[in-house]
């Protein structure tokens, strides 16, 4: 296996939260030659170290490496993929995804392919591609399914002749390589999160890993879950990572994948000093659309370098019993108002632009029988809908919680007033779709000033949907997310 020189801290993805195009694309919905140049640009002038190559719901461009090294040499030779910069493949979960599965295979043959680009430009063996994410991990079986069909099967046939007196494959069209690959388990719901330490634990059994990174999801569990349950969550699977690598020997590398809306995770350049406290055993955050496009260059640059310069840790140690009994009852709250608010939501989901060529994805709530038959859209799409109905989904649930409970989270969870008044802004009430329930915790709150002209949007949108003046709802939407600087 390729030894890699770091490890990467500023991931760089496809995910579309951004309300604004970059200037290169070609469209606002970005696809094909698009996703390479932005792949280049996060790169080379906002100091990504990474870029997550998405095969995973979405058509991708799977040449990316010899595009990328026949468009910018000069810049790939000092800065190499696969010891310096760094491309990362998601594929699709053949156990959950079964109409995408053969989409697993096409994309990890692409791998030696990649290899070979970079080895005849440069002329020695750094592989460009060495890792691929699984998404929707459940059992160590599926990683290992992964882990061996690539040495068996990709790289495996290689050394078998066509007949008994023929030539072998590799003789044939030459050496595959790298020999293998690192895989990535990405935990998304709240039982595998709850036993990501297991399933890599038994991953890691009976293989030469010193090193071992695993993904976090941020966004779809706060979508399912509520937005405490994902950070208690996160904080739970991180110490119960923390302690698995300290029983192993193997450095446990955490990915956490958060977006710039608080209830997606509130990473922006102008927070980024407080997720490096929030989550101090965190190795790498993703860099999103909204993120890179939404910002300024400048501050875009100043964000990824103290990202670059800070020194991981332990987690903060959190009382796992307590954030189970609070997230439990909180998260039962949180989906029952979700269930009553869902034809709003999908009604105004409907208009959010894309800005991304995706393909239709099922999450957790269409696999999840005890949502009954309620059928949501993509988180982004989830958020930016609450978002523009004055609504943000931050305040979902809140009901469920005690003053001890609040007492406990806000010791838990460093930045929460924080977080909240970010959201809160732009609450509007007189949007009038509160939930009956939440409105006295709503009473009680000490509300941050209100986004008065996302508020007047807010209405526009609400009173649009109710006297099917549709045309105007996705204009408003864009503009009430351009006051917010991201899309959802």
């Amino acid at each position: 296996m390729e030894t890699r020189r770091s490890i990467p801290c500023c991931m760089s993805t496809q995910h579309p939260d951004n309300v604004n195009a970059p200037f290169f694309a070609n469209d606002i919905v970005l696809e094909g030659e698009d996703e390479i140049q932005e792949a280049y640009y996060a790169y080379s002038h906002l100091g990504c170290d990474e870029q997550l190559w998405d095969a995973e719901g979405k058509e991708v461009d799977l040449f990316v490496v010899k595009k990328l090294l026949s468009k910018h040499a000069n810049f790939f030779e000092k800065n190499r993929l696969g010891r310096d910069t760094f491309i990362t493949l998601r594929v699709p979960n053949p156990s959950i995804e079964v109409p995408e599965a053969k989409i697993l295979l096409e994309t990890l043959e692409s791998i030696p392919r990649s290899y070979d680009a970079a080895e005849f430009l440069y002329g020695d063996n750094v592989a460009p591609i060495f890792e691929v994410i699984l998404p929707m991990t459940t059992s160590h079986r599926c990683l290992n399914r992964i882990y061996h069909y690539y040495r068996e099967f990709v790289v495996g046939k290689q050394n078998r002749p066509f007949t008994e007196d023929d030539i072998t494959v590799a003789e044939w069209i030459g050496r595959f390589k790298p020999e293998s690959i690192n895989v990535i388990p990405l935990f998304e719901d709240m039982e595998h999160m709850l036993d990501a330490h297991t399933i890599t634990g038994a991953y890691l059994q009976g293989k030469n890993i010193q090193s071992q990174r695993v993904f976090l999801a941020r966004s779809d569990t706060a979508m399912n879950y509520g937005f405490l349950s994902a950070v208690l969550l996160n904080k739970i699977a991180l110490q119960r990572l923390h302690r698995l690598s300290g029983e192993t020997g193997v450095e446990i590398h955490p990915i956490i994948g958060v977006g710039s809306a608080p209830f997606r995770g509130n990473l922006k350049p102008s927070t980024v000093d407080r997720l490096m406290e929030e989550y101090p055993s965190v190795r790498t955050f993703t860099i999103q659309a909204s993120f890179k496009f939404d910002n300024p260059p400048e501050e875009v640059r100043a964000a990824t370098r103290k990202l670059h310069g800070r020194q991981t840790g332990a987690p903060h140690e959190i009382d796992e019993a307590r954030c189970m009994d609070i997230l439990l009852r909180y998260s039962r709250e949180y989906q029952r108002q979700i269930k009553e608010l869902a034809p709003v939501i999908n009604a105004v989901a409907a208009h959010v632009p894309a800005r991304r060529k995706r393909k239709l994805h099922t999450g957790l709530f269409g696999y999840s029988r005890k949502m009954g038959d309620i059928s949501l859209p993509r988180a982004i799409s989830f958020t930016s809908a609450l978002y523009s109905i004055g609504l943000p989904p931050e305040i979902l649930g809140l009901n469920a919680l005690t003053d001890a409970d609040m007492t406990f989270i806000n010791e838990a969870y460093l930045h929460l007033e924080d977080d909240l008044n970010d959201a809160l802004q732009y609450f509007n009430p007189a949007a009038g779709l509160l939930p009956e329930a939440l409105a006295p915790v709503m009473g009680r709150m000490d509300l941050p000033a209100q986004d008065v002209e996302h508020a007047r949007l807010t209405e526009s949108i609400v009173n649009a949907l109710h006297t099917n003046g549709k045309e105007t709802v996705p204009k408003n939407i864009v503009m009430a997310a351009g006051l917010r600087k991201f899309l959802g």
